[in-house]
């Protein structure tokens, strides 16, 4: 019976630490141990509200993880996934916007007011919108293509 006793005492104090963690990685910020340190972004002014969408960069090609997009505030996590630096940048009826540049394995976020209308978005790094690094996105009704099929295909974004 001292065995069952010890080992009993030994998970309820192995939960009771499980629990202390989880409630203090709460109250820090932690996020799950993603690597940015429990890092977050500002709230977005009272009132509005920007969609997050993702946007792979890799050698030659961008990629976001959605197809569609409607006139409105836009947060674009940029995640470079090649070899090379590169860039997002967006050319429309709203304006020119640019990311920082983004060294291999690195991530930035780019702000984006869109408006409706087509809108050229590209590397504008070293001569990567020529290799073919370029899309284009139509704001407000439509859908802007079907997901990647990889090089040899006509539409733009897909690489060389």
């Amino acid at each position: 019976m001292t065995y069952s006793r010890t080992r009993r005492d030994r998970v309820a104090l192995g939960l009771s630490a499980a629990a202390l963690t989880a409630l203090l990685a709460a109250a820090c910020g932690d996020d799950g141990g993603d690597g940015d340190g429990g890092a977050t972004s500002a709230p977005p002014p009272a009132g509005t509200t920007a969609t997050r969408v993702d946007a792979t960069l890799s050698d030659f090609r961008i990629t976001f993880s959605q197809q569609t997009f409607e006139p409105g505030d836009y947060t674009f996590t940029a995640r470079n996934t090649g070899r090379h630096d590169h860039a997002l940048e967006f050319e429309g009826p709203g304006g020119e916007n640019r990311s920082a540049t983004i060294a291999p394995g690195g991530s930035t976020t780019l702000k984006v007011t869109l408006e409706s209308g087509t809108y050229e978005v590209s590397c504008p790094v070293d001569g990567h919108k020529d290799l073919g690094m370029k899309t284009e996105i139509t704001v407000g009704g439509g859908t802007n293509g079907t997901p990647d099929d990889g090089p040899g295909t006509d539409r733009p974004g897909t690489g060389y």
